[in-house]
């Protein structure tokens, strides 16, 4: 296990170029002491630490025509795009089974980043059981406007690329002088000012910090691509992301495309292999 931090950035159904990226890491036995996983990344966090190769990209690809997993009906009928029953209970402990234990032998730390809508801050649930913690899981990948609040512990959450897309700075307060960052965003990505604001606070009139912070979130995401950048100068951060645009949309259908996205990852992953472990083995 290397004694480094892994941050992986959320971004929908694009999260299956971070799945491919992760079981390329486990076709290698690469292991790191500490996780933080946003949204999407925190999902696929999950069965790359139970070290079921292939489950994230399984998970995200078999049940895209059920109405139980990710419809209009979903969201209209509970809340939720994604079906709660159906991603957290249903799959995990029937259809594509979870390893728990597998998961609760790892050595390392765990984080799942969410949003407090109350007070705006990034919240960072270390995940130490995974069927307990599970809703910990949920309130990160909880989008704005398509999924309900998560309530944990007398908080109020939502998806956690709202306030810490990156979380990068986390890993290097927690004392990860090493780290690699998976990203979803292509090379030369640029963060647009979001487009349904008044939506946002129109909903969110009980908790205005989420309206402030989707309103600021071009700029904080600039921001943090800035400081990766300067820590990449420095050889402290290693960064995987794709190369190019690519066609898969944040809820996607089309099998095909989400195959090749995740192929991506994984060959991307494979062709800095090399230059990965020497970043990771040198001081």
């Amino acid at each position: 296990m290397y004694q480094a931090g892994l941050v992986l950035e959320g971004g929908g159904m694009k999260g299956v170029y971070t799945a491919g990226v992760l079981d390329f890491f486990l076709d290698k036995g690469i292991e790191f002491s500490s996780v933080y996983g946003v949204s999407a990344g925190a999902v696929h966090m999950c069965s790359f630490l139970s070290k079921q190769r292939g489950r994230a990209m399984d998970v995200s690809i078999d049940y895209l025509d059920r109405k139980d997993y990710c419809s209009m009906e979903s969201l209209l009928a509970s809340g939720d795009l994604f079906n709660v029953r159906m991603c957290y209970h249903l799959i995990p402990e029937y259809l594509n089974p979870y390893d728990y234990e597998t998961f609760g032998r790892y050595e390392g730390k765990a984080y799942s980043v969410a949003t407090d809508i109350v007070t705006g801050r990034p919240k960072y649930f270390r995940i130490r059981d995974m069927k307990k913690d599970i809703d910990k899981i949920r309130a990160s990948a909880s989008l704005p406007l398509v999924s309900r609040n998560v309530e944990i512990e007398g908080g109020v959450y939502l998806d956690g690329g709202i306030s810490d897309s990156i979380p990068l700075q986390k890993s290097v307060v927690d004392g990860n002088r090493k780290n690699v960052v998976v990203m979803t965003k292509e090379v030369g990505y640029v963060r647009k000012p979001g487009t349904q604001l008044g939506l946002i606070k129109a909903r969110y009139w009980k908790y205005p910090k989420v309206y402030e912070l989707m309103a600021e979130r071009h700029i904080s995401y600039r921001r943090q691509l800035e400081y990766i950048e300067r820590l990449r100068e420095k050889g402290q951060v290693f960064v995987i992301r794709p190369k190019a645009a690519n066609a898969v949309g944040r809820v996607e259908k089309d099998v095909e495309k989400l195959k090749r996205l995740y192929q991506e990852g994984y060959e991307d992953a494979e062709s800095c292999y090399e230059e990965l472990l020497t970043f990771l083995e040198h001081a």
